[in-house]
C-alpha cells in the first residue's frame, strides 16, 4: 500500500497540481493586494472618494456589509483575468516550443516527401 501511495504521489500530475495550488494561492495574495491597495482606492477616488469596504446597510441590529461583497467580486474578476492572461502566455510559449520541436531537419523532410511520392504511385 505504501509503495502504491508513493508511486501515486510521485506521478507528475499530483506534483503539478500541488505546485499549481501553492503558486495560485501566492498569486491570489498578490492580486488581492493589488486590488486592495491600488485598484480599489483609485476607483474610489474616481467615484468621489467612496471606500467600498465601508459601504453597509444597517437594519435594526443587523449590519449588511455589501461593500465588502463588491470588493470580493472585483477581486475575483481581477484574479480570474490575471490567471487567464498567465495561462494564455504559458500556452503561447508551449505552442512555440512545440512548433520548434516539430521542425525537422532538411534530410528528414526530403525523405518524408520521397515516401509520400512513393505512396501516391
Amino acid at each position: 500500500m505504501w509503495k502504491d501511495f508513493k508511486q501515486f504521489v510521485s506521478q507528475g500530475n499530483v506534483l503539478d497540481l500541488a505546485i499549481g495550488i501553492i503558486i495560485g494561492a501566492a498569486f491570489g495574495n498578490i492580486v488581492s493586494s493589488l486590488v486592495d491597495n491600488l485598484i480599489m482606492p483609485s476607483v474610489g477616488l474616481i467615484l468621489g472618494g467612496i471606500d467600498f469596504t465601508s459601504l453597509q446597510w444597517k437594519i435594526g441590529d443587523s449590519i449588511i456589509g455589501y461593500g465588502i461583497f463588491i470588493q470580493q467580486v472585483v477581486d475575483f474578476f481581477i484574479i480570474a483575468f490575471s490567471i487567464f492572461l498567465f495561462i494564455r502566455l504559458i500556452s503561447k510559449v508551449k505552442k512555440k516550443e512545440e512548433e520548434e520541436k516539430v521542425e525537422v531537419d532538411e534530410q528528414t523532410q526530403l525523405l518524408t516527401e520521397i515516401r509520400d511520392l512513393l505512396k501516391n504511385k
